[in-house]
């Protein structure tokens, strides 16, 4: 019989449990932050009709829309009238609007769910992904002060990851189609010259520039540097964004709103109890999805910068616009969790993790089976997570069993144990072995693991 190979395609990250159980403690971590900001979990189907979820696309997003179609519907030849979702963004603008009337404004909401892309296979790019996201939805106005939160939860989430010193980075389109208006580029121009400026940190001042006065733009060469010296403004401190904000010189009703905006979003950081270590000004930062229309940001790791932005976002003025007739301005942030923990874990910043099973009762003698199973449903029942070894075998061997698992509890309850009363307990984190009295093991144990709960991750960010 000829076998079928066993493989995965490419573009899916598939884990060992111990690599499992690390990704999971990063969402839990991320989760945990989003909801002590008072954000509230939904979830959308990762199907949606076609039409739906291509409203305003077209081009390279649906180049990259994996179709769902029935066997039946293939051998009908119908057009394809479902698609698995590429982004959150997209059900979110659909959920809002068809579930309007039943949603408290502002409608905060986080959502952790699993997309489709179909990318084109590469070392570190995903089809299936995880995005964590968070959006904070207005009706008929959201106040900027909610762009101020994000950087906010984004200092939450990332400091308590412990991945080292991170910072995240503020722009505002407002400020820079103002500026470029008071320099005359055409509006319908603008978008191509937010799309190139964001490309400064991989294509390089000069090439940018280059391009900007070239035949495609068009630009002078006067009008190419004044962009470029508005573009590499980076801020050191707070008080420093604050000046270089005012140095900038431009005029227009666009710019200087967009200016207000951003020094009210700087003042409210700083209020959320962010060190100002960790934010700061970059004008290069554009974000090249056209929806964004004020604020944006990017949050780097400092010593790592090959890694690129590992949680982006910003305000948008209609969410809904073409589900619904209601004006939904909103702000938001998505952190691209697959792709994030591929990358920590290439650069060595993941810690090992710790299994979901706290203790293993061994076998000394399989007719006291039932004996085990009574001290594990006790150890349960106090909230211990515990396997129980349920063959017989060399009690080497199940201490090996214990260490490759990552469990740290080892218990034994042979002859010798029962006649005194006691649980022979190792730790195999500690290498530790010592004796507990078996009424008192749960106590024992829950302290012992209270300890090492409570102990503090030492941020490095």
């Amino acid at each position: 019989m000829n076998l079928t190979p066993a493989r995965t395609m490419p573009g899916v990250l598939e884990l060992l449990p111990h690599e499992q159980i690390a990704f999971q403690d990063m969402l839990d971590t991320i989760r945990r932050n989003f909801e002590r900001y008072g954000f509230l979990p939904i979830e959308t189907p990762a199907i949606e009709f076609s039409d739906v979820l291509l409203t305003k696309q077209g081009g390279e997003t649906e180049r990259q829309v994996y179709f769902v179609q029935s066997t039946g519907a293939l051998e009908q030849g119908d057009r394809p009238e479902l698609a698995l979702r590429f982004d959150l963004t997209v059900p979110l603008a659909r959920y809002v609007a068809e579930h309007e009337h039943e949603l408290a404004f502002p409608f905060r909401r986080y959502q952790m769910q699993r997309v489709y892309r179909g990318e084109r296979a590469q070392r570190g790019r995903f089809r299936e992904f995880y995005q964590c996201d968070i959006d904070v939805i207005g009706k008929d106005g959201l106040s900027v002060r909610y762009d101020a939160e994000m950087p906010a939860v984004i200092y939450s989430v990332f400091r308590e990851l412990g991945i080292g010193p991170f910072q995240i980075q503020l722009n505002n389109r407002k400020l820079m189609r103002g500026f470029f208006s008071g320099l005359g580029v055409p509006h319908d121009q603008q978008m191509l010259v937010l799309r190139e400026v964001d490309k400064i940190d991989k294509r390089g001042s000069d090439a940018v520039r280059a391009t900007l006065a070239g035949a495609q733009f068009g630009l002078s060469a006067e009008a190419a540097d004044r962009i470029m010296r508005f573009v590499e403004v980076r801020s050191q401190g707070h008080a420093d964004a604050l000046e270089r904000l005012e140095a900038i010189e431009g005029s227009g009703s666009l710019f200087d709103q967009g200016r207000a905006e951003l020094r009210e979003v700087l003042g409210l950081i700083r209020a959320f109890g962010v060190p100002e270590t960790h934010y700061a000004l970059n004008l290069s930062i554009a974000r090249g999805l056209d929806y964004y229309t004020g604020t944006v940001y990017e949050t780097h790791l400092l010593e790592h910068p090959q890694i690129g932005s590992i949680c982006s976002g910003g305000r948008y003025d209609n969410l809904a616009s073409s589900f619904s007739r209601s004006h939904l301005p909103g702000v938001g942030i998505s952190i691209g969790a697959t792709r994030l923990f591929w990358q920590l874990r290439e650069a060595g910043l993941l810690g090992p993790a710790n299994s979901t099973v706290q203790a293993l009762v061994t076998m000394m003698d399989e007719l006291q089976l039932p004996t085990y199973l009574e001290l594990a449903t006790q150890l349960r029942s106090a909230g211990i997570a515990t396997e129980v070894v349920m063959e017989p075998g060399k009690l080497a061997r199940q201490f090996r069993h214990a260490d490759r698992a990552g469990i740290r509890f080892v218990l034994v309850f042979g002859p010798d144990e029962m006649a005194r009363g006691v649980v022979a307990v190792k730790d195999m984190r500690k290498q530790e072995q010592f004796d507990v009295a078996r009424a008192d093991l749960v106590k024992t144990l829950r302290v012992e693991l209270e300890q090492a709960a409570a102990m503090p991750r030492a941020p490095r960010g």
